[in-house]
């Protein structure tokens, strides 16, 4: 088998990889974790603005992400437990498509500098807080697996990771990669 550095960043091998012109990572880890995606949703939002995008139509559905002015939902294949990697980084990564199965990003506002990172049902004042640049945020979805969930629609092997970086593109949802299951 043939092991990457995504791969030994998954079993934390590395913390942080690559390098920047000013010597700092190119991009760092800044959650490792499980969430509980109720009612098959996990939000992302600045922590000063607790209003989330109410938008579930079925096109934004099917784009899996959508995005308000101060918060983004990700909407996971299962109403489960489900595994989720958050990376900071310097600038815009280059998407790798082909590792994933779905791919979207969008842009949102992080007046705070703090990110609150939950599930949609989770407890707020104890959900994790993830320490950001102030300013407009790109995020983008990275989802894998999607198409492991087992017939009870309980179980899969699927697995999220969100890359944010400082400044946005658009507000706008865009998918790169489109997932054509459930």
């Amino acid at each position: 088998m043939f092991l990457t550095r995504r791969m030994l960043l998954a079993v934390g091998v590395f913390g942080m990889a690559g390098s920047t012109n000013a010597g700092l990572p190119a991009f760092r880890v800044i959650y490792r974790g499980s969430l509980f995606a109720d009612y098959f949703q996990i939000y992302l939002r600045d922590e000063g603005h607790p209003d989330l995008p109410d938008d579930y139509s079925d096109v934004a559905i099917a784009r899996r992400l959508v995005s308000g002015l101060h918060a983004v939902i990700l909407h996971t294949v299962r109403n489960m437990t489900v595994p989720v990697v958050v990376e900071w980084h310097n600038a815009r990564p280059a998407p790798h498509l082909d590792a994933y199965q779905h791919v979207a990003e969008a842009g949102f506002f992080c007046p705070s500098g703090k990110l609150v990172l939950a599930g949609l049902t989770d407890h707020d004042p104890s959900a994790p807080r993830l320490v950001v640049k102030a300013g407009p945020l790109g995020v983008r979805v990275n989802m894998s697996g999607l198409d492991t969930l087992r017939e009870n629609g309980l179980e899969a092997d699927d697995h999220y990771l969100l890359q944010i970086w400082s400044g946005m593109e658009s507000e706008d949802v865009r998918v790169l990669k489109a997932w054509s299951g459930r």
